[in-house]
């Protein structure tokens, strides 16, 4: 199904009106929209997104790995895997894993650039769907408490 302007704005519209009227919250709004953003636990994100990907070395996770302030930590996700469609971060050991999704247009370079709040020192993980697959990198970020770098 291909998603056009007018479509997006008639579901958004509604689910506005759902939202104001009490019917849903604003969080259950919101995981509507993508399927992970609801999971608990890193396994149940991925089942959400389609199951357990495949490790790919054509994706990388470029991010420093100690972070000062895990309210902004800077992360670019950077994917050499042909077809990319979408784009998903998740941070382990955050109450709610999955902290960002990107869908990729075609004709694109797959690489996106953002910052994520991590409660404390975990894994984050890049999920790629590429041809209708999926694939993953993981890298350990490790952050500090009041800046200090230790």
């Amino acid at each position: 199904m291909k998603t056009n302007r007018r479509t997006v704005l008639q579901a958004s519209g509604a689910m506005a009106t759902l939202v104001a009227l009490g019917i849903v919250t604003a969080q259950q709004a919101h995981a509507a929209a993508r399927p992970g953003f609801d999971a608990r636990t890193l396994p149940d994100a991925l089942r959400a997104l389609g199951g357990a990907p495949a490790t790919s070395n054509q994706i990388s996770i470029v991010s420093d790995a100690i972070a000062e302030n895990g309210a902004a930590v800077p992360v670019t996700v950077i994917s050499r895997l042909p077809r990319t469609t979408q784009m998903f971060l998740l941070v382990e050991r955050n109450p709610i894993p999955m902290v960002a999704g990107f869908t990729i247009p075609e004709g694109t370079e797959a690489e996106i650039q953002t910052r994520l709040r991590m409660g404390e020192s975990s894994n984050i993980v890049a999920i790629v769907r590429a041809d209708g697959r999926l694939f993953s990198a993981v890298k350990e970020i490790r952050v500090t408490l009041g800046g200090c770098g230790g």
